[in-house]
């Protein structure tokens, strides 16, 4: 389980490795392609940010029984 919660950690760096570069790449001009491609990227690194959130929430929820005092 752990290994798995660290491959989606690296995939988040990745992304934003990818963002960083691209930016570096795309200022530089050395190759020169649509802006459009960071934000997908930007939207993959938001859906596997809440992917992990989802899932680090639903283990909360399990591991712990929350009561609310009224």
């Amino acid at each position: 389980m752990a290994t798995r919660n660290l491959i989606r950690y690296e995939f988040f760096v990745i992304v934003g490795l990818l963002m960083v570069f691209g930016t570096l790449i795309k200022l530089l001009k050395i190759i020169d392609f649509s802006s459009d491609w960071f934000w997908f990227l930007a939207g993959v690194g938001l859906i596997v940010e809440g992917v992990i959130s989802l899932v680090k929430q639903k283990k909360f929820e399990r591991k712990y029984k929350i009561i609310e005092r009224i």
